[in-house]
This record gives C-alpha cells, sequence and structure tokens, in this order.
C-alpha cells in the first residue's frame, strides 16, 4: 500500500493534502510539532477514511528533529512514495531588522528542511525507481514581498533543480505555487486580506487536486488556477522594475499591526 508522507499535516493545505490522500487509498505520515493535535487529526483521517496514520512530532527549524523525519523518509522497510514539503508560515519581519531570527527560523523550516527532506527522498525513491516530491513554494516567489518572498523563489528553483538531477530515475518533483488559498494561513499569520478581490481566491481542494495532477503528469511548476497562470505568466514577462513597484504597492497594504510588528519583531 502506497504511503504519502506530508509536513505540517495538522492544518491548511497539508491537511486538504492528507484528505485527499486518505481519500485515493494513501497510508499517511503526518509530520507537526503539536503532538495532540497530530494524534486528534490521525484519529480523524483513520476513522474517516479507514487507512493507518502514523504520526512524527517534529520541530522543523530543529535540525535534529528533520534528521529524523529523513531517516523515516528514508526507511527502505517501510517506503514514502510521496513526499508533500508543506510546512510554513509568513514572515512579517524587515529584511534589515537587527533581530533576523523570524528569517532565520523561515530559512530552517522552509528551505533546509525542504532541502534535507527532498534530499532524503530523492535518493530513497531513485533507488526504487519511483515515487513523487511535492514542494509548496508559492506565487509570492515571483514577486518581491519581503523574506517570505525569497524563500519561495529559492523552493520553486530547488524543485526544478532537483527535477534536473532526477530526470529519468523515474521519481516527479513539482513545486506547488498557489496564489491566495482559503485556509486558516493568512488568519494564523496576521495578513490584512480585506483588499484582495474575491475572484482572486482559490479553494484549498482545488489547489491540492490541482498540484496531485500536475506531479503524475511530470508538471515541474503547478500554478493551480486559470487567473494565477494568466497572472504569473505577465509577471514572468514584465521588467523586473516593474515586478518590484507591484510588489511596494501590495506590501504598503499591510494593515498598521503588522507594520508595527514588522518594525518590532518578537
Amino acid at each position: 500500500m502506497a504511503t504519502a508522507l506530508i509536513t505540517g499535516g495538522t492544518a491548511g493545505i497539508g491537511l486538504v493534502f492528507a484528505r485527499h490522500l486518505a481519500r485515493q487509498g494513501y497510508d499517511l505520515v503526518l509530520v507537526a510539532r503539536d503532538r495532540e493535535r497530530l494524534e486528534e487529526t490521525a484519529r480523524d483521517l483513520g476513522s474517516t477514511h479507514g487507512r493507518s496514520v502514523e504520526v512524527l512530532t517534529a520541530d522543523l527549524s530543529d535540525l535534529g528533529d528533520v534528521e529524523r523525519v529523513a531517516a523515516r523518509i528514508a526507511d527502505v522497510d517501510s517506503p514514502i512514495e510521496l513526499l508533500v514539503n508543506n510546512a510554513g508560515f509568513g514572515i512579517h519581519a524587515p529584511l534589515t531588522g537587527e533581530d533576523l531570527t523570524p528569517h532565520t527560523r523561515a530559512l530552517d523550516v522552509m528551505a533546509r528542511s525542504v532541502l534535507l527532506l527532498g534530499g532524503a527522498a530523492g535518493r530513497a525513491m531513485a533507488a526504487r525507481g519511483g515515487g513523487m516530491i511535492i514542494n509548496v513554494s508559492s506565487t509570492a516567489g515571483f514577486m518581491a514581498l519581503g523574506g517570505y518572498s525569497a524563500i519561495k523563489a529559492w523552493v520553486t528553483a530547488y524543485s526544478e533543480s532537483l527535477s534536473v538531477e532526477l530526470r529519468g530515475s523515474g521519481v516527479r518533483v513539482t513545486a506547488l505555487c498557489p496564489g491566495w488559498v482559503r485556509t486558516e494561513f493568512h488568519e494564523r499569520a496576521g495578513i490584512n486580506t480585506e483588499s484582495i478581490p474575491a475572484k482572486l481566491w482559490i479553494d484549498a481542494d482545488l489547489v491540492v487536486a490541482t498540484a496531485l495532477r500536475d506531479v503524475r503528469r511530470g508538471a515541474v511548476v503547478s500554478i493551480p488556477s486559470w487567473r494565477f497562470r494568466f497572472l504569473m505568466w505577465c509577471v514572468r514577462h514584465l521588467p523586473r522594475r516593474a515586478v518590484r513597484a507591484i510588489s511596494a504597492k501590495i506590501s504598503s497594504r499591510r494593515s498598521p499591526a503588522m507594520r508595527q510588528e514588522s518594525d518590532h519583531p518578537a
């Protein structure tokens, strides 16, 4: 029976991935920091879909915890056929702040862990002759919206590079680049979404269904919805000066509370 490992699998897009994959017959390994929430999610998915759900409590900003998850991915006796590198969070701190801890932690969770877990999965899957890796990036990676954009740009470029390295191995790699998705992410991150047009919001089920379809057909970059595919086509063809100007306008719409948080990061 195929098994999928999902980081950040108890909330947002990660939880939607878990539900879709359980319905499709996958057993699951869920990775998150909150043990209680992990176990509650595992019970719910197991009883609803009749699948085996294993839990791994891990803080992906901690190198030792990442290495434990990588070891689980490398386990030849219980192989992982699909890895979803999903764990992540928003960043509000300025790049010039005196305390850059929010950025270094974000790099640990959304870049270093993606590198280490993607590498472990790539080696194990290539040795078996097949597998799938989905790295959750963002359309923000095509923009210039601070540290989050910079990290997600890396995730997309890394995914493309990994797909090239694994070409011919049977391992498919996809960077999922969603836009504004209806999950708890923005509320938890304190992002003001009032100015976002309703037509730009995407349902999380569509995002996940698109990603799973695209990775199976070998698409390396997956942008859910024709609206964002069109917008990102435009962004890719605009002069970078124009992209920076648009990014500055978007950034200026942050709420006063967010600007204050950025000025005084915790």
